[in-house]
């Protein structure tokens, strides 16, 4: 059949200050944030803990740590690992190190020690900036690592203080040189080492994945970066240095990497979020900062929503509420712009291997809720059938296509296989169920691997969990597959569920759950177990975990 995706109909919901094509500037990360610096260089570069850094400080100390890099050795294409909280050093470890050429790897600080062991040595990561509150982990692996040289940064650097807290004593590890990240910063020359480097070179190694397998390292260039900055500038009609963005993300995670990066190019204001699980924190940061934007994941979102506290901010000055990394069900999207404003709201959807994002809501525009958005200019989609691997008409389910320059062209670190698997002549096989409408508004369904199987027929478990979150008693569910104890070789479908505060956990409530479902739902889609849980498991950004729901879930069929 003919492709319907190739007339593109979302053009016509674009905002009208973007146009269908983004002309990119060839060049590294780097140069694009020196090509602006000066157009911001009065501004505030980050807010944390009461204090204040400006760009120029911000310029000047990611400067020395560049020339860090470089006196250990390293050269472009080395990697530097970064496992911190979301403190100061890490923006300026960000910067840092692709001012040296070498190329960023964010290290999760909720890594096991087997993970973190693992990671470090795929990386082949040389330097190492970590915090002396997890040094137990590092140490009790590092010297199993390729890595020559730590920079420890302490738990108290970079709090406001009348007499700064003395550094405390360094552990000492044989053939590893471990030197305090404030100390480096002091020793070093803050001059811009300016180091060659190329558009197409990589950036960034970010893992991701692990579901049935090691994590990968996606290798981002620094044109993937630039040109998504640049597409994300554009799209949310950026006017330099103007905005204040309050972010938790972590910036391990390629969403709280990618705001930062995009953050330090064009003068936007950054405040920093050590513990994202703080309400009562982050309330205190939009009520201190007003920031002008906000970026988070939906639960975040929703349990920011409950607080007396955040009801009684004011929003006015807030553009919009960047959403994704998880589905925000459509009716926490009403409740939630209830107190906001309507029409705040942009889904996006994204992956660690597209920069992230590769489709989002307009800024100003229509806005469906529940719908991850249009594609960014320059973006080829496509919708699949999964086993035929056909082009599907409008409306109908497949697995999300895509083709754009942010999406990665280097693969996965030594990882040819799982690369020939995912990228196919510069399409990435992204592994989400997705539907376009008539307007070419996307939908996320579900992810190919959560699709459940039932004597044949297709289940798709995120169309389940939010149908069974309009429920009024439940707040949270998650759907998966397990096995079918009465036919062996099949499925069933189970939920697990979280009820509201106050709501019993009695056969009634399971009751009028599975009738609330019936009556909305074809009986093979009805869940055959339900199971109420006191809280479900959630990632670093608060995306529910379903491979551990498995874990708990499927021991019990």
């Amino acid at each position: 059949m003919n492709d319907p995706y190739a007339s593109k109909p979302w053009l016509k919901f674009y905002d009208k200050h973007v146009p269908a094509k983004i002309n990119y500037p060839n060049m590294s990360y780097p140069e694009m944030y020196r090509q602006n610096f000066p157009k911001f260089k009065d501004m505030v570069a980050i807010y944390y803990a009461g204090k204040a850094i400006s760009f120029p400080e911000l310029e000047s100390m990611s400067n020395q740590f560049a020339n860090f890099l470089i006196k250990q050795g390293l050269k472009p294409g080395d990697v530097v690992g970064v496992n911190l909280p979301n403190v100061p050093a890490y923006y300026i470890a960000i910067l840092g190190t692709l001012k040296a050429g070498c190329v960023l790897s964010g290290v999760s600080p909720l890594l096991t020690q087997r993970e973190l062991e693992y990671q470090l040595n795929n990386s082949g990561a040389k330097v190492l900036v970590a915090i002396d509150l997890l040094w137990g982990n590092v140490g009790a692996v590092i010297a199993k690592t390729g890595v020559k040289a730590v920079a420890m940064v302490g738990i108290a650097d970079f709090l406001p203080a009348d007499k700064p807290a003395a550094p405390g004593a360094l552990p000492s590890v044989p053939g590893i040189a471990i030197n305090h990240f404030l100390g480096i910063l002091k020793e070093m020359p803050d001059t811009d080492p300016k180091v060659k480097i190329s558009p197409d070179a990589p950036a960034l190694m970010q893992y991701t994945g692990g579901t049935t397998g090691p994590s990968k390292g996606a290798l981002l260039t620094h044109k993937n970066m630039v040109d998504h900055i640049t597409q994300l500038v554009v799209w949310l009609d950026y006017k330099m240095g103007k905005d204040v963005i309050l972010s938790a993300f972590p910036l391990f995670h390629q969403a709280g990497l990618g705001t930062s990066m995009w953050s330090m190019a064009f003068g936007q204001t950054q405040i920093a979020v050590a513990n994202p699980r703080d309400l009562a924190g982050l309330i205190n940061l939009a009520k201190t900062y007003k920031p002008t934007a906000f970026c988070n994941v939906p639960t975040i979102y929703i349990e920011l929503g409950k607080q007396p506290a955040f009801k009684e901010l004011d929003f006015s000055n807030v553009k919009y509420f960047l959403s994704g990394a998880a589905p925000f069900p459509p009716e926490y999207i009403k409740d939630f712009e209830v107190i906001v404003g309507a029409g705040k709201v942009c889904e996006g959807l994204g992956m660690t291997e597209t920069s992230p994002l590769t489709l989002v809501e307009p800024c100003y525009g229509k806005k469906k809720p529940g719908s991850v958005g249009l594609p960014f200019p320059n973006v080829e989609v496509k919708v699949i059938d999964p086993v035929t691997k056909e082009i599907v008409p409008i409306g109908e389910s497949g697995e999300f296509v895509a083709k754009g320059p942010q999406v990665f062209t280097l693969g996965y670190h030594n990882m040819p296989e799982e690369t020939a698997n995912t990228l196919k002549d510069g399409w990435i096989y992204t592994g989400d169920v997705v539907r376009m409408d008539e307007d070419g508004y996307f939908w996320v369904v579900d992810r190919l691997k959560d699709m459940v199987n039932v004597s044949g027929y297709k289940v798709f478990t995120r169309e389940l969990d939010d149908i069974i979150s309009e429920h009024p008693s439940v707040a949270m569910a998650a759907t998966i597959g397990v096995p079918d104890p009465k036919r062996p070789g099949s499925q069933m479908v189970a939920t697990a569920v979280v009820l509201k505060p106050g709501v019993e956990k009695s056969e009634a409530t399971r009751t009028s759950i599975l009738d609330f479902i019936r009556e909305r739902e074809a009986a093979y889609k009805v869940p055959k177990r339900i199971e109420f849980m006191d809280q479900l498991p959630l990632s670093a950004v608060g995306k529910i975990l379903k491979r551990e729901l498995r874990d708990i879930m499927i021991p019990k069929a």
